[in-house]
C-alpha cells in the first residue's frame, strides 16, 4: 500500500463510502492513519459524517478549520491536511470531491501526490449514469486528468444500488471495468462487495478466479433510507 492513496471518481459513484471503508480496513495494520475529507462539491454522503466512528477507530480524520460542521460548511479546506502528508509515518487516504470540478481541489496540494509514494485510484459505478459504459467513465476519467494534471493509477469498480445492490450489479461493474481497463492500460485494483454478498458472487460470478475482491459494509448509508412509508 502507497503511503497516500487519493480516491475520485463520479458523483454517486460511492468514493465516499469506499474511503471509509479502506480506512477502516487499514486501522489494524497502521499505527499513523489519516483521513483526508477534501470534498468541498458535495454536502451530502461525506466521511466526516463519520467522523466520530473513525477517530473511535483510532482513524485521524480531517477537514475544515473546526474540525467539525457549522450548518452549511464553508467550502474550504483547511491546511491542517498538509500534515499528515508532509509525516512519513501516516498512511494517509485522501477522498476528493466529484468529477473534475470536485477534483480541482488537488491542485492546490499538487506537490503531495506526485509522488512515487502516491496512488491515484478512479471508483466506477456503472449503474450511475454517465458511467454505465466503457465510453462514458473514459469520458469521466480523461475530464479528472485533464483537470489535475495526473494520471490515474488504478480503477475500483464499486457498482452498486445502496442497500438493493445485486451480484449481477457487480458481476456487470467488473466486466465494464475490465473493459475500461483494457482500452486505457489502466489495471483494476479492486471490485467491492457488499460483505453480505460474497457467498453468493463466489458461486455464481463465472470467472471469479479474477475477481480481486473488496468486501464493504455500508457506513454512509443514511438511516432516513430504511424509513418505510
Amino acid at each position: 500500500m502507497s503511503r497516500t492513496i487519493v480516491i475520485m471518481g463520479h458523483y454517486g459513484s460511492g468514493k465516499t463510502e469506499f474511503s471509509v471503508n479502506l480506512a477502516m480496513s487499514l486501522r489494524e495494520e497502521y499505527e499513523k492513519l489519516a483521513l483526508l475529507d477534501m470534498d468541498i462539491a458535495n454536502p451530502y454522503f461525506r466521511s466526516r459524517e463519520r467522523q466520530k466512528q473513525l477517530q473511535d477507530e483510532g482513524i485521524s480524520v480531517i477537514f475544515n478549520e473546526y474540525g467539525y460542521d457549522i450548518a452549511e460548511d464553508l467550502p474550504a479546506i483547511t491546511a491542517k491536511v498538509r500534515a499528515p502528508l508532509e509525516n512519513p509515518e501516516f498512511t494517509t487516504i485522501v477522498d476528493v470531491g466529484g468529477n473534475d470540478s470536485g477534483a480541482r481541489i488537488i491542485n492546490q496540494f499538487r506537490k503531495y501526490f506526485v509522488s512515487e509514494d502516491t496512488e491515484r485510484y478512479l471508483v466506477i459505478n456503472a449503474n450511475r449514469f454517465e458511467t454505465d459504459t466503457p465510453e462514458g467513465a473514459m469520458f469521466h476519467l480523461e475530464q479528472i486528468q485533464e483537470e489535475i494534471g495526473l494520471a490515474i493509477n488504478g480503477l475500483i469498480n464499486n457498482t452498486h444500488m445502496l442497500a438493493e445492490t445485486t451480484v449481477n450489479d457487480v458481476i456487470r461493474g467488473h466486466e465494464m471495468c475490465r473493459e475500461v481497463s483494457r482500452r486505457t492500460g489502466i489495471p483494476v485494483v479492486w471490485d467491492t462487495c457488499n460483505e453480505k454478498l460474497l457467498e453468493e458472487l463466489e458461486r455464481t460470478a463465472p470467472d471469479f478466479a479474477e475477481y480481486n475482491v473488496f468486501p464493504i459494509k455500508l457506513y454512509m448509508r443514511p438511516t432516513w433510507l430504511d424509513v418505510k412509508f
